[in-house]
């Protein structure tokens, strides 16, 4: 299990949805819905991977904070203001196999970056279910 490299099973950044971590709240659930993501990187300006924000989290906000769900609200909304009950963890485009499933088990995607964690994609669980489906 350890030899695969985990680069193997990268979805670019180029193909990944992502936030920026100024984006507003209402820029987030935009793309979320287009995507039909449940959860979503976030990076900041220079392009490092910051947490992932989920719909639960922007839910959660909002109903705490008994905001209306209108477009000219949620848009003054930082996304930053947004708190995050799990960030998804990363792993280093040099990890293991172990570490890639250790962590793919908790989570649906994990994202993958460099030695100066800027991301670089993503490796979904359902393409590592896959292949190790597809060889048993």
């Amino acid at each position: 299990m350890t030899s695969i490299n985990i680069l193997f099973f990268l979805t670019p950044k180029a193909e990944v949805a992502y936030l920026d971590h100024s984006d507003s709240l209402c820029q987030a659930l935009k793309k979320m819905e287009q995507h039909k993501y449940s959860s979503i990187p976030v990076l900041s300006d220079d392009g490092e991977y910051t947490g992932t924000v989920t719909e639960g989290d922007m839910l959660w906000y909002l109903l705490h904070n008994n905001m209306n769900f209108n477009d000219e609200q949620l848009d003054t909304l930082p996304l930053e203001a947004v708190p995050r009950r799990n960030d998804y963890e990363p792993v280093n485009a040099n990890s293991n196999m172990e570490d890639l499933v250790n962590k793919i088990m908790q989570q649906n995607f994990v994202p993958v970056v460099d030695d100066c964690n800027c991301f670089i994609g993503i490796v979904k669980r359902k393409d590592v279910i896959q292949y190790y489906y597809d060889r048993t």
